[in-house]
């Protein structure tokens, strides 16, 4: 068998160190790893990256474009997980469960950017409502997004888990509180919103999952489409065993962000009532919200089943 080449540029970050351990082992891949000396080393680097047939971005912003920049191998194929080309047209956007289009991209690319962890639950609940016409592209819209604190990186887990720790951590935090979080762009751009939506992250004292909530009140939809529509499009487009539209919360009838954590699918819920629907997505943010989403981009590049390697 011939193995595919991988090259984790920023494997020591949360993100780069999860897919780093969870493809090691597999045998269809040979892992390009640097010395500790020679990871920032930038002409060591480009070796690594031009001499790859798939590399992984899990790097700072402008880290990520230089890394791109060092790329002269016309057969390297990138799967970028930080911000940085999410909303550019010539990348592929890494959510393929979002149209037949997008997986479609996703196969025939050299360029795959990895969604965010709270603006994969906002896409993946808002994108078939506008792109079926049953939301207006320029409604007004609210995200609360719940995650572990595992999202906040290395710097963070470490808070969290200290023996010493502060005692604000007990309770949750709400963050991104300028309005200004880095999600909201490719919120807006992928969804084909007008208006970026009122959002509210809050990180929480368990290591991971996440729990996505948009709000709508039915009046607002189009041409008087409402609960039952909305739920047809869901079980229409998400049946997957990535993404699957989900009838029952669970035992207790609420909406856990930390259920699916371990897990690297994606549920999403319908809830309210006939006035007020309240659309729910559950996962895990180092799942399908991270490292999960990336090896499923992984695994389309190569040409093998997407589900190789995740737990599902």
């Amino acid at each position: 068998m011939e193995k595919t080449k991988i090259f984790i540029d920023g494997k020591e970050g949360t993100t780069g160190l999860r897919i780093f351990q969870r493809i090691s082992n597999r045998e269809d891949i040979e892992l390009i790893t640097l010395s500790e000396e020679k990871r920032k080393d930038t002409e060591a680097r480009k070796e690594a990256l031009n001499s790859c047939d798939i590399a992984f971005l899990c790097l700072p912003d402008a880290a990520a474009r230089e890394a791109v920049s060092l790329i002269e191998n016309p057969d390297v194929k990138v799967i970028d997980a930080s911000t940085a080309h999410r909303t550019l047209p010539e990348w592929a956007y890494g959510f393929p469960e979002l149209s037949p289009a997008h997986l479609e991209k996703i196969r025939n690319s050299k360029r795959v950017a990895v969604p965010g962890c709270h603006a994969s639950g906002f896409i993946a609940l808002v994108y078939p409502l506008v792109a079926a016409g049953i939301l207006p592209a320029d409604a007004l819209l609210t995200c609360t997004s719940v995650t572990g604190y595992s999202g906040g990186g290395k710097k963070m887990i470490a808070q969290y888990e200290s023996g010493s720790r502060e005692a604000y951590l007990n309770s949750p935090r709400q963050y991104g509180l300028t309005q200004e979080h880095k999600h909201l762009k490719e919120m807006k751009a992928i969804t084909g919103i007008e208006n970026a939506p009122m959002f509210s992250p809050i990180v929480a004292d368990f290591y991971s999952g996440m729990a996505v909530s948009v709000p709508l009140f039915a009046k607002n939809l189009c041409n008087g489409k409402g609960i039952r529509d909305i739920i047809d499009i869901y079980k229409a487009s998400y049946n997957s065993d990535f993404v699957k539209y989900t009838e029952n919360l669970g035992e207790d009838a609420m909406f856990c962000a930390e259920s699916m954590s371990g897990n690297d699918g994606m549920q999403i819920f319908v809830q309210g009532n006939e006035e007020r629907i309240l659309l729910l997505a559950r996962y895990d943010n180092l799942g399908k919200g991270a490292s999960g989403a990336a090896i499923e981009c992984m695994n389309i590049l190569m040409g093998i089943d997407p589900k190789t390697g995740l737990s599902l």
